[in-house]
């Protein structure tokens, strides 16, 4: 038997085993823990938070990352999450952070003439969890989808 057991229980469940869970509860805890123990002025560096999470799980990310840069912590984020963006949509609308608080910076590659560059667009979120601009790419995959569903199929 080792000397260390980590247990995960969700409310009034009994305890799971680390081995009997799904990657998402073993994958986010070490994010979980750097949120919740960094301390005003510390810079977070967090890629693919989401990973291996559920919908709901990843927007309760970007709303509690929203929380923590709220209380001081310089939170530097990349992500293919459009539930992390609307968390922290959700948390500028619901006034846990303020809109000029949040950053966003999409990058995007741009070949012309055998040269490859690197745009960057930078879309603002106002008062109400809005975004100003929409640069192609930037999470528009359920829109692109949604238009082609709304078209007669082909046969």
């Amino acid at each position: 038997m080792g000397l260390v057991s980590l247990q995960y229980s969700y409310g009034l469940s009994n305890p799971y085993r680390a081995t009997n869970v799904g990657f998402g509860i073993t994958y986010t805890l070490p994010i979980l823990i750097a949120i919740l123990s960094a301390p005003a002025g510390t810079l977070l560096l967090l890629e693919n938070p989401e990973a291996h999470l559920h919908p709901q799980g990843q927007a309760m990310m970007g709303n509690l990352l929203a929380l923590a840069a709220n209380c001081g912590v310089q939170v530097v984020l990349e992500t293919h999450s459009d539930h992390v963006l609307n968390g922290v949509r959700l948390a500028v609308h619901g006034g846990k952070i303020k809109p000029e608080d949040v950053c966003l910076h999409f990058f995007q590659r741009i070949e012309q003439n055998d040269q490859a560059s690197t745009q960057v667009s930078s879309p603002r979120i106002d008062r109400n969890g809005r975004i100003d601009q929409w640069p192609d790419g930037f999470f528009d995959e359920w829109d692109k989808s949604l238009d082609s569903l709304l078209e007669p199929a082909q046969r």
